[in-house]
């Protein structure tokens, strides 16, 4: 009988702590109606939902049924948006926030490079970072500091301790290419001008690199497998590739022992072909996708984040060199967008703001996306769910349901009707906490 009892005290004991140990914390409880809901995943949207949080988290969805405020429980913070849309936090996977674009008035890009103190650029990506999460943005890729060196990562930790608002961040830091492979140009050949990269030559230093920038808190290593561009005599589009496949796979292989991933800037032509053949995690830009590297992608799984608007804007006169590679690059990007959608390529949504002035809507890629192909569904699941997925957040983050993070922005239009609409979000709440509230009043 003693025995009996002991056994049942000792199985007692086991079973409180491990309750102990897996129970949900409690936290502050708040729960939205929706008017309309677009989950980030569903391909059509719901009407009048009932998303319940707690703390941080989405808890339950579901219908509204017979749902009245006054029903809720003691303390808990009710959200009208039954006149709106909701949507999952939109997650922009290609941005730079310590590039304010590029005005030749202003001193271009050498600019920041060149008389801009790191302070300087941090106090203005702290305004960046602010302004994404204005506009519904609650997750950044961030695609490398442009010599700014690992101020993304006090960024990120700046936004996660709570001393500036912002998104969710996952960086980049230095970001890697070669020899002749990156701005500042154009000096005098014996004056050593800074680089917006970390410079690289052969397996080695590639390697090293990986590794550096990997320590000091990249969540991503990102590459650029072709540097400038021109239109030949042929009136195709050539760009000059950078790293070897031998270079880049050192640095695939390091990278991905670490169990991070590689995102590689690549045009097209030889360098877009490395990088496929390198092993890279995504592909951004590629403005000229072949058919059969359209088929590596599909067959390796390889993303392909295509930041359209940074090349539809700011073009030179038709008549000249530049103008007409300006155009080239457009109509080319055009095409192989129309034809990545077509294939079932795994497409996730990026602007390059930063490379476009931060003052300008990020949303501004919508519309594109839609007019290349893809319906308006599809183009907000590339800024939710399937952005999620790429940054390998899948079911936590980019979709309204159970378990993910309370991460819920809302517009007072029907943006499947109108992609538009989502350059006016009124409702932004990241974690749990509303950030921006200009379509109601909580109760």
């Amino acid at each position: 009988m003693k025995h009996w009892i002991g056994l049942l005290i000792v199985v007692f004991l086991i079973s409180e702590s491990w309750a102990q140990q897996n129970a949900v914390v409690a936290g502050p409880v708040t729960v939205i109606r929706a008017g309309v809901l677009i989950d980030g995943v569903s391909n059509s949207a719901r009407r009048d939902q009932i998303i319940t949080i707690r703390g941080n988290v989405i808890s339950n969805v579901a219908d509204a049924g017979g749902f009245l405020p006054q029903n809720l429980p003691p303390g808990a913070t009710f959200i009208d948006l039954s006149q709106a849309t909701v949507l999952p936090g939109l997650i922009d996977a290609h941005t730079h926030i310590f590039l304010q674009g590029e005005d030749p008035a202003e001193g271009g890009y050498d600019i920041q490079l060149l008389k801009y103190p790191l302070a300087f650029r941090a106090a203005r990506a702290t305004v960046s970072v602010r302004r994404a999460l204005e506009q519904g943005f609650t997750t950044l890729r961030d695609m490398e500091t442009e010599g700014a060196g690992y101020g993304d990562v006090g960024i990120k930790e700046a936004i996660e301790g709570g001393y500036i608002p912002g998104p969710r961040l996952f960086v980049s830091t230095r970001a890697i290419s070669t020899t002749g492979g990156y701005p500042l140009e154009g000096y005098a050949p014996e004056i050593e001008v800074p680089k917006g990269v970390q410079v690289i030559d052969g397996p080695v230093e590639a390697r090293k690199a990986a590794r550096q920038q990997l320590d000091h808190g990249a969540d991503w290593i990102k590459v650029y497998m072709t540097h400038r561009s021109w239109v030949d005599g042929n009136g195709d589009l050539v760009s000059q590739p950078t790293l070897t496949v031998e270079e880049l796979r050192a640095i695939v292989d390091e990278t991905h022992g670490w169990g991070k991933k590689v995102a590689c800037h690549a045009y097209n032509g030889e360098g877009l072909q490395r990088a496929l053949d390198g092993g890279c995690d995504s592909i951004e830009h590629g403005l000229l996708l072949t058919d059969a590297q359209i088929a590596q992608m599909i067959r390796q799984g390889t993303w392909l984040c295509a930041t359209l608007s940074a090349y539809l804007n700011g073009w030179s006169p038709a008549d000249t060199e530049e103008g007409r590679h300006d155009r080239k690059r457009a109509s080319d990007h055009e095409a192989s967008f129309r034809k990545a959608v077509k294939a079932g390529v795994k497409i996730a949504f990026g602007t390059d703001i930063g490379g476009i002035p931060w003052s300008e809507p990020i949303a501004q890629e919508f519309p594109h996306m839609v007019e290349y192909g893809m319906t308006p569904m599809q183009a907000i699941q590339a800024a939710t769910s399937r952005a999620a997925e790429l940054v390998e957040m899948k079911g936590r983050l980019g979709v309204v349901a159970p378990g993910a993070y309370a991460d819920v922005v809302a517009v007072s239009g029907d943006p499947l009707a109108n992609i538009k609409v989502l350059e006016n979000v009124g409702f932004v709440m990241k974690d749990g906490k509303v950030f921006k509230n200009d379509l109601i009043l909580k109760h």
